[in-house]
């Protein structure tokens, strides 16, 4: 039997997890309202710690330039780096930020910019409105954001859609991971053909051009 201690905890924790749900319907309603006339977009994701003289730094703000003059929307995380790069390039230029502990700045070069509390509900929002991911080297943060894609796609949640891992060096180490998981029977073989590793600026474009997309990608 409860004692009165417990009781009190458990309805205390209740009411917590009420209002972190209208926290989380408070982030889908500002997207909604925001991003309902976006044209499809394009998501560049990478570091926030590269420098301005990096050259993925540069063809992060090439790809968004180009892609940009072909009528696509920009959309990154809205921070530095890889982020502000692409930013930068884009004429419809979209920053989706993420409250932390330490607080990540907006870069200037963002002309819609959404705040986000929660990253589940920021990766959602990168996943209805994208048409394709271009991922640039990175950290766990990248990763992440690469590994979601590829499970929703694997899982069939999500139609097929242009994943390009730009920057053969740094991707390719990753590929022999994932042959180490074929190896075990962890993915199948099709799972080796959901993206293209490239360092080609031509290629990947052709690439988005080339592949069918489904702008309403995610199952409901």
């Amino acid at each position: 039997m409860q004692s009165l201690r417990e009781e009190f905890l458990d309805n205390k924790n209740k009411d917590k997890d009420i209002w972190r749900l209208f926290k989380v319907i408070g982030d889908f309603v500002d997207v909604y309202e925001e991003l309902s006339t976006l044209p499809p977009a394009v998501s560049i994701f990478g570091s926030a710690r590269t420098p301005h003289d990096d050259k993925y730094y540069e063809t992060a703000f090439q790809l968004a330039q180009i892609l940009s003059e072909e009528g696509y929307a920009i959309m990154t995380g809205g921070g530095g780096g890889i982020m502000e790069a692409g930013n930068k390039g884009a004429k419809i230029s979209v920053g989706l930020n993420i409250k932390l502990p330490n607080e990540q700045s907006g870069n200037p070069f963002i002309n819609l910019p959404l705040k986000f509390r929660y990253f589940f509900t920021r990766k959602v929002t990168f996943l209805k409105y994208s048409v394709a991911f271009i991922v640039m080297p990175g950290g766990f943060g990248t990763l992440d954001e690469l590994s979601e894609a590829l499970c929703l796609i694997q899982t069939q949640r999500m139609g097929k859609f242009p994943i390009i891992l730009f920057g053969k060096d740094f991707y390719e180490p990753l590929e022999d991971f994932f042959r180490v998981m074929l190896k075990h029977n962890y993915i199948n073989e099709a799972d080796m053909h959901s993206y293209l590793i490239t360092d080609s600026i031509d290629e990947a474009i052709k690439y988005i051009r080339d592949s069918r997309f489904d702008a309403n990608n995610l199952v409901p």
